[in-house]
């Protein structure tokens, strides 16, 4: 083969090659995130394994945990209430909340590990969302002792467009100096209102400082996913007989509204 051929050849296999994993990001998505005295009781929730800018949906299996912890106290066990839908021939899980009493409402889920064979591990990411119920506003701020979890520095409901978010980044407890976090917009489906205009658009990627604490400005109305990620200290055997990595996420969702 002449030197020419196989410079086409390489080009053409670079061309062929995956241009890397998209941001993987556990959705908990509530129909509100403040439910007011005036307003319906009822909060309808949904739960799916996705690529929120993009919408690549992956096949999310029957969540570990799912609950709600009221106004800082003892958590709730929801998981029963799940139901199971099928999108895109993957599976997605929704269900509903009544709200009974004022309080932040601190929605919870411990997916089960998702297997990615691009990046040779396993993934689990501890996701939780706030919902501010009736006025009072008492238990945002408290942590729900999960694996892998960001705390909140700033009020994570009733946020305007540009709003700066700050929150901590806490493993087994303890903060994670210079976690690294992925943040993207929930460009939701039927609308696709946001369209990147490269690559390195559609995941932002900010770094904790020394003491894990990050921030960032949310520049357009909608959800904003941050997910905090690093590595566990175990392996998990695949199907392969094999033991693999572990990638652990902290994840918190978090909605902004334009002011009009």
């Amino acid at each position: 083969m002449k030197n020419g051929q196989v410079i086409m050849l390489l080009i053409v296999l670079l061309v062929l090659l995956p241009v890397g994993a998209r941001a993987h990001f556990q959705m908990l998505i509530p129909s509100t995130d403040v439910v007011g005295t005036k307003d319906a009781k009822s909060v309808a929730i949904d739960l799916l394994f996705t690529h929120p800018m993009e919408g690549h949906l992956m096949n999310m299996a029957k969540p570990i945990a799912f609950g709600v912890a009221i106004k800082g106290g003892v958590t709730t066990d929801l998981l029963t209430s799940l139901k199971e839908e099928t999108i895109e021939g993957n599976s997605t899980w929704e269900t509903s909340h009544q709200i009974r009493q004022p309080g932040d409402h601190v929605f919870y889920v411990e997916p089960q590990p998702y297997w990615e064979p691009e990046e040779d591990k396993f993934i689990i990411h501890y996701t939780k969302v706030v919902v501010n119920a009736l006025g009072m506003e008492e238990g945002w701020d408290k942590e729900l002792g999960l694996k892998t979890e960001i705390l909140p520095l700033v009020r994570p409901y009733g946020l305007w467009t540009g709003n700066l978010f700050r929150g901590i980044v806490k493993l087994d407890g303890k903060p994670i100096p210079y976690a690294e976090i992925e943040v993207e917009y929930y460009n939701e489906p039927g609308e696709r209102s946001v369209e990147a205009p490269t690559d390195a658009h559609i995941t932002q990627v900010i770094k904790a400082d020394a003491n894990g604490v990050f921030s960032y400005a949310m520049p357009r109305a909608g959800w904003w996913g941050f997910a905090a990620l690093s590595d566990a200290d175990y392996t998990i055997k695949g199907t392969d007989g094999k033991e693999h990595g572990v990638e652990l996420g902290a994840l918190i969702w978090i909605r902004v509204l334009d002011m009009k």
